[in-house]
């Protein structure tokens, strides 16, 4: 049992197997240590998510080992007294899929098969659904053909298609909707991965079991049909339903008081997310830059976690409908306050301001930093997902991005937190360290190296902090993707290797085979397959979410990389 370190709050357990990591985290599931939050599995890690304020990475480490050593002695007493396995084989569910995957082809030849050798084998035995991650909906799947043992792509797509089927090292899943990965894609399903109108959502559950049938056969094509029709009946029966996740004036809220004239590049609803849903797939998501959302609220009283808008870049406007009071937080940039009759008055970031019936509230494009936050008195009326009204553009949870014509309500003057709080007498400042366009210099942004810096040779962890990394256009809030000119080379003894899938932190800097790392932003997925070098401090992640595309950075370790030894 290795303990690596990921950043303050958060620690990765690596063990020698996945049976060994399913029943430590059992272990930990039924007596976690005092000040563990979450605990992410994953094929052979789990990563740990603990307050650190009760406990250090040293303490908990030794907690978990005792527990480990608990788990081990208990399980090999039960094997030796003849006492069943503690968990039986769970519901069988089957999977039509059509094998027509753009990596088959390359898949068969890696294995020396052919391409109908690989859908015979991937169908000739189930699955076992071992844990989720990545994104909801998304089951790593183990123990099927031991012939399936597949490296990932060098340089992972930027789009993956909805119900693509999937290989990776010894697992196989489904992907539950679009979004990026690096897996190698054999075929396609209909079969939805992820409803939130399902009770779970997530169709597979850990401990199921997985057949996948050819749709091409006469058993894949039936059951294909019971799918549809199933699928049919449900749209049927929500297709009066309102729609839950979509901002308004509906539901608990007053009646709307905003209008959206022009949404801009991406206007989302954001509280500070859903943490604790790990077990679904789910990552926290929420405002990236927490410190810009906190303020946004703290001007107009409301409280901490009120919903607000994250504005993208510039060229949001909005009316008001009715009297309002709002601040905006983040970005520098102009922001232009017109009376109805066409009147312009001066309107300030970072301060509570008044609007009218008909005043309209326009955000230019930002003359510093890339993001901006939108608070209104009372917060923005929207129903919670999964305990919170984030809006997670992987999982594709929460409300959908606003648009032109879409009218906001607000919540009660008496939320659901309690009574609202005064508006602030003064402003906030601004933040000092955002980058302008054009900025030669980098900006620096502290890390912690690990939990995988030993994959990486001693040159490439110091070209690492010596190498300016610039902010590609391919950036979202999934994460930042960085391009250096030499690429991250990895130690000799791991060149070529295949880094079972395990949890990654907010901040993480993961490292595909190209060599170009992807800062992990608040959407990341929860699991990954690519080594990740270091962590990005807390302290920095508000700045991280500010950097616009051409942005230079450098990184600059907060201590050298040292694995975690018990005594």
């Amino acid at each position: 049992m290795r303990f690596l370190p990921v950043t303050a709050g958060a620690l990765l357990v690596e063990l020698p197997d996945l049976p060994r990591t399913l029943a430590l985290l059992r272990a930990l599931q039924a007596g976690p240590p005092e000040g563990v939050t979450e605990v992410i599995p994953a094929a052979r890690t789990l990563l740990i998510h603990y307050e650190p304020w009760r406990l250090d990475d040293a303490q908990l480490a030794a907690a978990v080992a005792a527990i480990a050593q608990k788990a081990e002695s208990a399980a090999q007493s039960a094997a030796e007294s003849g006492a069943p396995p503690e968990e039986a084989a769970g519901a069988l569910v089957h999977i039509p899929v059509r094998y027509d995957g753009e990596d088959l082809a390359e898949v068969a030849a890696h294995l020396g098969l052919s391409a109908a050798q690989v859908i015979a084998r991937h169908t000739a035995q189930p699955w076992q659904v071992a844990f989720a991650g990545f994104a909801p909906g998304f089951a790593y799947l183990s123990g099927g053909d031991a012939v399936f043992d597949v490296p990932r792509r060098a340089s992972p797509r930027t789009r993956i298609p909805p119900g693509a089927v999937a290989l990776a090292g010894r697992f196989s899943g489904v992907y539950p909707r679009a979004s990026p990965g690096g897996w190698q894609l054999i075929g396609q399903t209909e079969v939805p991965m992820w409803d939130l109108a399902r009770t779970p959502p997530a169709l597979l559950q850990p401990g199921q079991r997985v057949q996948f049938v050819d749709a091409a056969t006469e058993a894949g094509r039936e059951l294909l049909e019971r799918w549809r029709a199933s699928s049919r009946c449900a749209v049927a029966v929500s297709s009066s339903a309102p729609d839950s996740c979509a901002p308004g004036g509906g539901g608990d809220g007053e009646a709307p008081v905003l209008e959206v004239l022009a949404p801009g590049l991406q206007a989302l609803v954001q509280d500070l997310g859903r943490p604790g849903q790990a077990g679904q797939g789910v990552s926290a998501s929420g405002a990236l830059d927490r410190g810009a959302f906190l303020a946004a609220n703290r001007l107009v009283g409301n409280h901490f976690n009120a919903p607000a808008l994250e504005l993208l870049h510039g060229g949001f406007t909005v009316r008001a409908l009715g009297p309002a009071v709002v601040a905006v937080t983040g970005a520098e940039g102009p922001l232009t306050l017109r009376r109805q009759d066409g009147a312009a008055l001066p309107a300030a970031r970072h301060a509570p301001l008044a609007l009218q019936a008909g005043d309209t509230l326009a955000l230019g494009a930002p003359e510093a930093g890339l993001r901006s936050y939108l608070a209104a008195r009372g917060g923005f009326a929207a129903q919670p997902v999964l305990g919170s009204c984030a809006s997670d553009t992987l999982a594709g949870i929460g409300p959908a991005p606003l648009a032109a014509g879409q009218r906001l309500g607000l919540g009660r003057r008496e939320s659901r937190h309690g009574p609202l709080a005064s508006v602030a007498a003064h402003p906030e400042a601004a933040s000092p360290h955002l980058p302008r366009p054009g900025d030669a210099a980098a900006v620096w942004l502290d890390i912690t190296l690990g939990p995988r810096a030993d994959w990486f040779s001693p040159q490439a962890l110091a070209l690492l902090l010596e190498q300016p990394w610039q902010v590609t256009p391919q950036s979202n809030r999934v994460g930042l993707r960085l391009a250096g000119s030499q690429p991250l080379q990895r130690a000799a003894a791991f060149e070529g290797a295949e880094l079972p899938s395990e949890g990654t932190a907010l901040g993480a800097l993961q490292v595909p085979a190209n060599g170009q790392p992807v800062l992990f932003l608040a959407d990341h997925p929860l699991t990954g397959g690519y080594p990740v070098v270091g962590c990005v401090a807390a302290h920095h992640l508000d700045l991280a979410a500010q950097l616009p595309a051409g942005t230079l950075i450098r990184f600059r370790a907060q201590h050298p990389f040292q694995e975690i030894c018990l005594p």
